[in-house]
């Protein structure tokens, strides 16, 4: 009886290791490939986590006080934005570019559409220093938070001392940032072997890995490469893309592919938000992508699809949509931080 047990416990045991990897705060599939952020020069802790969502949801980061990170990526929104294509920073002025949603990041090697920013620890200075965003720098930055009873407390928990610095406020807005892991979607659920798609998602699925998934690869749903789709310039914002960063034109007009997971919560899509819908960005691959023949290779071969095949492929992008992951109260304003606005 004893040795049943005994087996009943190792079974149990490495049954619980089957389905999800863990790092303390942050747990993922076992299905995920391994994060490609260096977690041991960043040490999760629960309350550097709890510093940087202060931060993040702070609109002290501006230079007007008015702006924080959560002004362009709302929770409700898979930490994008919705109601406009382009972002608004002080003074209500218009940015260049659409807010990209935040979720998953500790697979991505490079941010912003066009791979400014190679490292999730430094990405929160470019959106703090855009003169359109936040327009703010970090000298101004660590003498508000230094008048601060409420910071010194929580840089006193979280580093042992109350020094505050850029390099620990943009450390712990990584730790906040790296906890948004988005993988409760039904496609999840199926992949876990807890539910079934119907017809249509199954179908949708199919359509899905021939024709989207060299890009937009599973389960992470982008291989977070820089592709060219085809999109005409916007001759108004005249963004070029990677060509910017690189100094190679062959990455002219080329944008960082994003993930497809939370499509229905993060429209609308493309670098410049000009597409509202899904049909309208799956039209673009239909019908407009060959008449700009600026595209990669792999969509070289896209064969348009038929109006079945279309509701299909749009069935299956719905089951990417983790509403655990939209309604998490631990991602949401953090209640603590509304005495400190006062």
């Amino acid at each position: 009886m004893k040795k049943k047990n005994l087996q009943l416990i190792l079974v149990l045991i490495l049954f619980s290791g089957f389905n999800l990897k863990k790092i303390k705060y942050f747990t993922y599939p076992k299905y995920f490939p391994k994060p490609v952020y260096n977690f041991k020069n960043n040490f999760l802790d629960s309350n550097k986590i709890k510093l940087g969502r202060f931060l993040f949801y702070d609109p002290i980061l501006s230079s007007n006080n008015t702006i924080s990170c959560a002004s362009c990526h709302s929770p409700y929104n898979a930490f994008s934005h919705s109601d406009h294509a382009l972002s608004h920073g002080i003074n209500d002025q218009i940015g260049t570019r659409n807010a990209p949603a935040l979720f998953n990041l500790a697979w991505q090697k490079d941010f912003m559409w066009d791979g400014a920013v190679n490292h999730l620890d430094f990405q929160a200075l470019s959106p703090i220093s855009h003169p359109k965003e936040m327009n703010e720098n970090f000298k101004n930055i660590i003498l508000k938070l230094s008048k601060s009873k409420f910071y010194k407390k929580w840089y006193f928990k979280s580093f042992g001392d109350s020094i505050i610095s850029g390099e620990r406020t943009l450390k712990a807005l990584s730790q906040f940032q790296i906890t948004l892991v988005s993988t409760n979607s039904k496609y999840d659920r199926v992949k876990k072997g807890d539910e079934i798609f119907n017809l249509k998602e199954k179908k949708g699925y199919e359509i899905f890995l021939k024709k989207c998934n060299s890009c937009h690869r599973e389960p992470l749903f982008s291989n977070y490469q820089f592709s060219k789709n085809g999109l005409p310039i916007d001759k108004t914002l005249n963004d070029y893309g990677r060509v910017v960063i690189t100094k190679n034109p062959e990455d002219s007009l080329s944008f960082k592919i994003p993930s497809l997971r939370n499509l229905s919560y993060s429209s609308p899509y493309m670098h410049d938000g000009r597409f509202k819908t899904l049909h309208e960005v799956i039209n673009h691959y239909n019908f407009d992508l060959y008449k700009n023949r600026n595209i990669s290779p792999e969509l070289m071969s896209f064969i348009p699809l038929n109006n079945k095949e279309t509701v299909d492929l749009i069935s299956f992008l719905k089951t990417l949509n983790d509403s655990s992951f939209i309604y998490n109260t631990k991602n949401k304003f953090p209640k603590e931080l509304i005495l400190n606005l006062k």
